[in-house]
């Protein structure tokens, strides 16, 4: 399996959606690593303007399987949204898309949080979508994944814990507390609206290896620094 990585070197802002459709011609994988729906690719395509933030610009292309990696935080109601408006652009999309199941979520108190920050001093600039917040919550081993999402029992007792911590910080903050009930239920309809896209995408890229397909992966200069002899793990 040839694998071409392309590593932005400007923190975000080099136009990396653009090369990556150009290198999609050559690929059979296009595989997203990291960062989530804080910013947004535009790629023109057969003469069509698309924005994309979630999901690779490699989905514009027939034949291309488009993977969303578990080093990504997924706002599943930002990405059904995203599914949605390309659809409507005429965008083929069903089996040429997964998710992973092991990438974490950004919740509502993640871009609340974000907010908070942004307006207090030291703040650094974000698109408050969350995610941050949402990355510290993966550092810290306490974020919900796509997995969990999948299990409807599991994923509301653990918001419910998740909100009963991070209602307390925001109104410490003076911020209004989430509802629990409004989130659960949004979160669970985008999480059924997204199962078929779901999976274990290591086992899926390993098998790949295997049948000699060739992968596109994209990162930021933050995360340069993955082994690129495998880079289907992240």
């Amino acid at each position: 399996m040839a694998n071409t990585i392309l590593i932005g070197m400007q923190w975000g802002d080099e136009g990396k959606g653009k090369i990556i459709d150009v290198l999609t011609a050559q690929a059979d994988i296009v595989v997203r690593s990291q960062g989530g729906n804080n910013a947004g690719h535009t790629v023109i395509y057969r003469g069509v303007k698309y924005v994309l933030h979630l999901i690779p610009s490699g989905i514009l292309r027939r034949g291309k399987v488009c993977v969303i990696g578990n080093g990504v935080v997924v706002d599943p109601i930002a990405l059904l949204a995203e599914i949605d408006g390309l659809r409507k652009l005429g965008v083929k999309i069903d089996k040429n898309l997964l998710i992973s199941d092991c990438a974490h979520l950004v919740l509502p108190y993640h871009r609340m949080l974000d907010e908070q920050r942004e307006l207090r001093r030291g703040r650094i600039g974000t698109t408050k979508r969350g995610i941050g917040p949402a990355y510290g919550d993966k550092a810290a081993r306490t974020g919900l994944r796509m997995s969990d999402l999948m299990q409807p029992i599991v994923f509301s007792k653990k918001l419910q814990a998740k909100l009963i911590e991070n209602n307390r910080i925001l109104q410490a903050l003076g911020a209004k507390p989430i509802s629990f009930r409004e989130v659960n239920e949004s979160y669970l309809a985008a999480g059924e609206n997204l199962r078929p896209f779901v999976a274990n995408t290591v086992v899926y890229l390993h098998r790949a290896i295997e049948r000699g397909k060739k992968s596109c992966l994209k990162v930021r200069r933050e995360h340069s620094s993955i082994s690129t002899m495998a880079p289907i793990r992240m």
